[in-house]
C-alpha cells in the first residue's frame, strides 16, 4: 500500500517528524506533538495542501543514485553504511565544546568554523525549549555562545526542517544540523528549491537509533524524581562528560534540585522502549544523506572520566573538505581511522540494517504502508547479519506488533 497525501503519511504512521513538509507548505501544515507519537503535522483544512509537501517527505522512502564502476566510496562501507569518502576519529579543539558535546563536540566545532571562519550566515538546528526544556524547538545560532547553549544530544521529537525558510533569506550559506531523516528531508527539498540549494552551506546529520515520543521523556522524568513537568528547570539527555548522563534540574517547595540517570538507564531503560514506528523501518540511521556525519567510536571500552571523541565521516567532497579545513585552522583535532571501525562502533546499527528486509516483508505480508528504498541494499543484510532466530524474529516480530497495535494514527481531530 502506498500513500498518496500528507494525511496519508500521518494516518500509516510514516511520519519521522522531521517537518519538512510544514515548511514546503506553510499555510496549510503546522507541526504538534502528539505525545505517544512524536512530532506530526496538522493539515489546516482551509488550506489546500501543495504538492510539494509530499515530494519533499522523508517518510515515504530515500533513494540513492546507484553504485557505479569507479565510485571513490569506501568500498566496504557503501552497502551498509551509505557513501562514506573519509573515517576520522577526533573532537572540539575547544574543550569547552568537547566537554558539552555528547561524543567529542565535533558536530559544535565544525558549525562554529562555518561561522567564524567560512562566513556562514547561520546554523539551522535544535534545542530544548526554553518555556519547556522537555520539548524542543528550532533554532538559529550566529555565536559560540548560541552552538553552547544547543549541545548535548536532544533524545526528543524535532522538527528542524521547518525552519528552512530562514536558509532560504539568510542571504547566504548556512549550516543544517539533524538527523538522518531530517537531512534526507532537506536534500528532496533542494531539488524543489533552488534558493534552498544554494544557500545550503554544508549539512551535519548524527548517528541515531530512533527518536523516542514525548510520552518517554515524561517516563524519563518521573524516573528522576520529576512528576511535574512545569516545574523542570533544565534536561540534559546527554554531555558533560563522555557519554554524559541524563540530568534533570527542577524546582522544589525548597529549591532547585538536580538528578542524574546514566546513559544506560536513561537510554537503554526508557528511551529506547518509545521510539516512533517509522524508526522501526528505518534504512538510514547514520546520516546517509549528509555532508557530513558524526557519532560515538564505541568500538571500544569506554573508561570512567574519559574525555569525548567523535566519530566523523565525510560523503562528499565538500563534507571533507570542510572537515580538514576545520582541522587545519584549529577548530577540530582528528586523526584517519580504519574503516573498519564503523561498523565495529555501531554494530546495533548494523543488525537494525539486517533486520529491516524481514520487518518490510511484514509489512508487505498485512498489506501495511512502508517506506519504498532505492539503491539501499537490505536483503543482503538480512542474510548475513543476522541468524535464523533473528531472521524470523524480524518477520514474526513486526507482524506481532502490527496486528496488537493500532499502526495508524488520524489527527484530524487533534
Amino acid at each position: 500500500m502506498r500513500v498518496s497525501s500528507i494525511q496519508g503519511v500521518v494516518d500509516a504512521r510514516l511520519c519521522s517528524g522531521c517537518g519538512a513538509c510544514a515548511y514546503a507548505s506553510p499555510e496549510a501544515i503546522t507541526m504538534v506533538d502528539i505525545e505517544a507519537e512524536g512530532r506530526r503535522p496538522k493539515i489546516n483544512p482551509s488550506h489546500e495542501v501543495g504538492p510539494d509537501a509530499l515530494r519533499v517527505c522523508p517518510g515515504v522512502g530515500l533513494a540513492h543514485a546507484p553504485a557505479m564502476p569507479g565510485d571513490p566510496y569506501i568500498p566496504e562501507l557503501r552497502s551498509a553504511w551509505g557513501p562514506v569518502l573519509g573515517v576520522w576519529e577526533g573532537y572540539a579543539a575547544d574543550p569547552e565544546i568537547r566537554y558539552s558535546g555528547s561524543s567529542g563536540g565535533a558536530a559544535t566545532a565544525l558549525a562554529l568554523y562555518c561561522l567564524e571562519v567560512g562566513g556562514m550566515k547561520h546554523v539551522l538546528h535544535t534545542a530544548a525549549r526554553s518555556d519547556a526544556p522537555y520539548l524542543n524547538e528550532t533554532v538559529t545560532s550566529r555565536t559560540r555562545a548560541d552552538l553552547l547553549r544547543a549541545t548535548g544530544s536532544r533524545y526528543a521529537p524535532a522538527s528542524p526542517c521547518d525552519g528552512l525558510q530562514t536558509i532560504e533569506d539568510a542571504g547566504g550559506h548556512c549550516v543544517f544540523i539533524g538527523k538522518p531523516c531530517d537531512v534526507a528531508g532537506v536534500q528532496k527539498a533542494c531539488k524543489l528549491r533552488p534558493r534552498l540549494d544554494e544557500n545550503l552551506g554544508v549539512t551535519i546529520g548524527f548517528f541515531c537509533a530512533g527518536t523516542p515520543s514525548t510520552r518517554g521523556t515524561l517516563e524519563l522524568l518521573r524516573r528522576m524524581g520529576v512528576e511535574e513537568p512545569s516545574s523542570l528547570v533544565s534536561l540534559r539527555y546527554r554531555g558533560n562528560g563522555w557519554p554524559g548522563k541524563a540530568t534533570a534540574v527542577f524546582r522544589t517547595k525548597r529549591a532547585e534540585e538536580s538528578r542524574d540517570l546514566t546513559y544506560q538507564e536513561s537510554w537503554g531503560d526508557v528511551l529506547s522502549k518509545h521510539q516512533q514506528w517509522r524508526c522501526k523501518l528505518c534504512a538510514d540511521h547514520t546520516g546517509e544523506f549528509a555532508d557530513i556525519a558524526v557519532g560515538d567510536p564505541w568500538y571500544r571500552t569506554i573508561e570512567e572520566g574519559e574525555p569525548g571523541r567523535s566519530l566523523i565521516l565525510a560523503r562528499t567532497e565538500r563534507g571533507a573538505m570542510l572537515v580538514l579545513a576545520a582541522a587545519k585552522a584549529g577548530f577540530l583535532e582528528v586523526h584517519d581511522a580504519d574503516p573498519g571501525i564503523l561498523p565495529s562502533s555501531q554494530p546495533n546499527l548494523l543488525r537494525a540494517r539486517g533486520a529491516l528486509w524481514g520487518r518490510l516483508l511484514a509489512c508487505q505480508l498485512l498489506c501495511v504502508s512502508y517506506p519504498k528504498y532505492v539503491n539501499i541494499p537490505l536483503f543482503k543484510h538480512w542474510c548475513v547479519q543476522l541468524n535464523i532466530l533473528q531472521k524470523l524474529k524480524s518477520v514474526l516480530g513486526t507482524i506481532r506488533r502490527i496486528l496488537t497495535r493500532n499502526t495508524t494514527l488520524d489527527l484530524r481531530k487533534s
